[in-house]
């Protein structure tokens, strides 16, 4: 039986992208869709993989392997070196459809994040149908699954989006927690490794009911700090707020288009619908930074992404029009799915210099 611990009410959503950079390999390039496919080193070069999809798992890939113990195990295997520009693009991307609901995301990785959608208003405030919203909105706009957690707690929350993965969702509702939680096998806490199980598995230690009936001060007794945080989750408390990343670097607005578009004219009356958001989001945040480039970004309808920018000092939508030319030059015909500007941003040198002197 848990103990009863006053905690905030939250709801959190934890969105996990599934083998995500496998997967915008895959995407990218349809020859790897139904094949073994892992991002890492060459295995002459003593290579290590960073991550593999679903079909190279079937075979005990895992990240982390080094790539000449992976081909071993998988000789199909098909290793492409990462393009972590293009991740990072993508990762942005996913971010700017969390904003439709929330402002709060704390990103732990460019594929995961904890969103904090207590007061968001959509769906009546269900953070259950707004989880399965964003998820439907990254596979419809960005061709990428993600998994997801519900819960009124960051712990649970990052648990839950592991269960029903690929492309799944777990909601722990705050009813539920109590008996989740003594249910819960220790060793999907996070934090708790292969030598810290084994200690807990020796003192009888498997799940959350468990270290309950142990207690708190036998816990810390045996373990300290770690202890005290350990028999706090195993009671269903966490009181962790979602820390929002407050020094922005950039500011962007984009839209996907319902259909392709392939003329120069009809991507110049996207952007000029967009530029006035794009001047809305970026006004507040020029108290304390100041414009270091102006850029334009282009998916085409094979989900290829391109983005040209220019270096300067302030807003104008000539550069932005001649930065467009400039990218639908590089796949000339080809449709257009979604257009997006966006504004890199620096901190101001007289403030740079007070934060140099505090």
């Amino acid at each position: 039986m848990t103990e009863s611990i006053p905690l905030p009410f939250r709801k959190i959503i934890h969105v996990d992208m599934d083998c995500f950079y496998a997967a915008v390999e895959m995407r990218d390039n349809p020859e790897l869709r139904n094949v073994p496919v892992a991002i890492g080193g060459q295995s002459d070069r003593r290579g290590v993989l960073s991550t593999c999809n679903y079909q190279a798992r079937k075979y005990g890939v895992r990240s982390a392997m080094p790539t000449a113990h992976a081909l071993k195990l998988c000789p199909s295997l098909v290793v492409v070196p990462g393009r972590m520009a293009v991740y990072k693009e993508t990762s942005a991307q996913i971010h700017q459809i969390f904003r439709r609901y929330t402002e709060l995301i704390e990103p732990l990785s460019l594929d995961e994040a904890y969103l904090d959608v207590t007061d968001a208003h959509q769906f009546q405030g269900s953070a259950t149908l707004m989880a399965q919203a964003i998820r439907r909105e990254i596979h419809e706009e960005l061709g990428l699954t993600a998994s997801a957690g519900v819960a009124p707690m960051k712990f649970i929350a990052k648990i839950a989006s592991d269960l029903n993965k690929p492309n799944g969702q777990f909601v722990v509702r705050p009813d539920e927690v109590a008996s989740f939680v003594e249910r819960l096998a220790l060793h999907k806490i996070p934090g708790v490794g292969k030598v810290t199980m084994q200690k807990l598995n020796a003192l009888g230690l498997r799940c959350g009911a468990d270290v309950q009936q142990l207690g708190r001060e036998r816990m810390v007794e045996l373990f300290g700090k770690f202890g005290l945080s350990l028999w706090e989750r195993a009671n269903g408390y966490d009181p962790r707020p979602v820390v929002v990343q407050r020094d922005p670097k950039s500011v962007g607005v984009e839209r996907t288009l319902s259909q392709d578009i392939f003329q120069l004219t009809e991507c110049r009356q996207v952007v000029t619908q967009l530029y006035p958001e794009l001047e809305r989001r970026l006004a507040p945040k020029l108290a304390d930074k100041e414009i270091s480039k102006l850029g334009v970004k282009i998916k085409f309808n094979d989900f290829r992404l391109t983005s040209v920018e220019h270096h300067h000092s302030q807003l104008d939508e000539a550069i932005f029009d001649r930065l467009l030319q400039q990218a639908m030059q590089r796949q000339p015909g080809k449709g257009i799915r979604l257009v997006g500007l966006y504004v890199g941003l620096r901190t101001r040198p007289e403030i740079q210099q007070l934060l140099l002197e505090v």
